[in-house]
């Protein structure tokens, strides 16, 4: 009797896991260029024009072929699907983040960048991220550094 009762409340959970996991999905900006809508459509007024490449997001919702998606200052909007994927990345957070030629704070500076600038992922060696940008420059981050 017992296990009756319990069949709606394990149905449920069922139905809401693929929810919940497409939830959790993180992608980015795959094409050099892309807008940010307020709705699920083109009608929509554009909120964010031109998000560049390797620009995290993270999915919260979808609806057709848009994505719901939030960035790492927590604003929203509504994104074609087919202007993003998996491609593992980080964006900087701090003001002044400074790029190595190799992982650690002894290694030589490559460049100095500024908050909000998007890098593909390369590899990871402990807390230090090898990234790459759209155009091309390459480095080490510390994970400190990029969300």
């Amino acid at each position: 009797m017992r296990i009756r009762r319990m069949i709606p409340f394990v149905l449920a959970v069922l139905l809401a896991a693929p929810a919940l996991c497409a939830a959790a999905q993180r992608v980015s900006v795959s094409v050099e260029s892309a807008n940010v809508r307020t709705g699920p459509g083109t009608e929509h007024e554009i909120v964010w024009k031109g998000v560049e490449k390797h620009y995290p997001l993270l999915v919260l919702d979808q609806a057709g072929s848009w994505y719901y998606v939030k960035d790492f200052e927590s604003d929203t909007g509504w994104i074609f699907k087919k202007l993003v994927d998996k491609t593992r990345t980080v964006i900087t957070t701090k003001e002044r983040c400074n790029v190595r030629k190799g992982p650690g704070t002894k290694k030589p500076l490559a460049f100095v960048v500024d908050s909000g600038v998007p890098f593909k992922v390369l590899s990871r060696k402990g807390n230090w991220i090898h990234v790459q940008h759209a155009d091309g420059d390459k480095g080490w981050i510390h994970k400190s550094l990029v969300w």
